[in-house]
């Protein structure tokens, strides 16, 4: 059944309030810093510049045998994608659980996939093994001083690396940036900074513009559009959306003669195209006019036809807007007619840049 509480993942950076909840909405990932390499040196469990794999720690049960996916394509008329996800273990996560390796505190949300999919990709390419704990936001876990702890900010997705003195690392860009660093040896999901210097830079601009363009104005469009459906807030509706679509239809220009979001030629799969994909995914249910972006929808086929790629999104489970249930969807037909009138009122027209 239909909950608000569901779209909070959803919703705008910073503390935002509704008199139907009363704790904060989630906050999105913030900017930060996008290298590859492997581990350095200096890494104080590290004596060598050799990254080191991880070692086999034992992982969640249901996630060393995820189940089968399903996945329909992004078109137009059929957006949606049906998806099966690893079984969650029932436990209220009250502390780390392992003792080694990589350590995912996550939640199914379009910043919490960022993390789920690299790792998901590291361990196809790599082999590598981690550890994961789904965070529930609505009952404030996030919140707890053992959580705080590791991320100040009370937000997740985190990552805590137990062979490196249980180093914690938090904001969705920076952990993309710490994992390809440390174990992406082949630079298979990023690039060369000696041999691909520029991809690097053009990669590194994608990734800042999620983070401080896409994450918070399509945050802010999911507000207005459905948790702040009472206010009936026509100004701010058209802003927000409107802004999303145009931020879109730079990525749809963009996509036009390229497979992938950067690389050379017609580009590769890398951190890129991974930082921007969750929030893709929810682009059906942003109040957007969907038939603006043709070449992000067939983008988004493409990644998610990737096995590793289709299992991060199922991790710690798919998302409700992968497949909205028949109440939501009634709903939403309502929403975007409140868009359409929004936008009329303030004689919005698409364009973009």
């Amino acid at each position: 059944m239909f909950s608000l509480l569901r779209l909070r993942a959803l919703c705008p950076s910073g503390p935002v309030f509704s008199k139907r909840a009363s704790r904060p909405l989630y906050i999105r990932s913030a900017s930060s810093a996008f290298s590859t390499s492997s581990r350095s040196s200096s890494s104080p469990s590290s004596p060598t510049s050799s990254p080191r794999p991880l070692p086999s720690t034992p992982t969640n049960a249901p996630h060393r045998n995820p189940s089968s996916t399903s996945l329909p394509p992004y078109s137009l008329s059929r957006p949606y994608s049906s998806t099966s996800a690893p079984a969650m273990a029932d436990e209220r996560p009250t502390g780390l659980k392992a003792t080694s390796g990589i350590e995912l505190l996550t939640l199914n949300t379009p910043n919490g996939f960022k993390v789920s999919i690299l790792l998901e990709e590291l361990k196809d390419a790599y082999g590598t093994q981690y550890t994961w704990q789904s965070i529930d936001i609505s009952k404030g876990i996030q919140k707890e001083p053992w959580f705080t702890a590791l991320n100040p900010n009370g937000r997740i997705p985190v990552i805590v690396d137990h062979d490196r003195n249980k180093l914690a690392v938090f904001e969705g860009a920076a952990i993309l940036n710490y994992l390809v660093r440390s174990f992406d040896t082949e630079n298979k999901f990023s690039f060369n900074p000696v041999t691909e210097p520029d991809q690097v830079a053009i990669a590194e601009s994608w990734i800042a513009w999620q983070h401080g363009g896409v994450g918070p104005m399509q945050g802010q469009a999911n507000h207005f559009v459905h948790f702040a459906a009472d206010k009936e807030d026509f100004y701010a509706a058209q802003r927000y959306v409107g802004e999303t679509e145009r931020l879109y239809g730079v990525l749809n220009t963009h996509l036009a003669d390229r497979d992938f979001v950067a690389g050379a030629g017609r580009g590769k799969y890398s951190i890129a195209d991974i930082s921007i994909l969750g929030w893709a995914q929810a682009l059906h249910i942003s109040g957007v006019d969907k038939s603006h972006f043709p070449h992000v929808f067939t983008w988004l086929d493409r990644c998610i036809a990737r096995p590793a790629t289709a299992r991060g999104l199922a991790i710690p489970k798919p998302a409700f807007y992968a497949n909205p249930d028949a109440e939501f969807l009634e709903k939403y037909k309502s929403r975007l007619e409140f868009v359409e009138e929004a936008k009329k009122k303030f004689d919005y027209k698409f364009q973009t840049p």
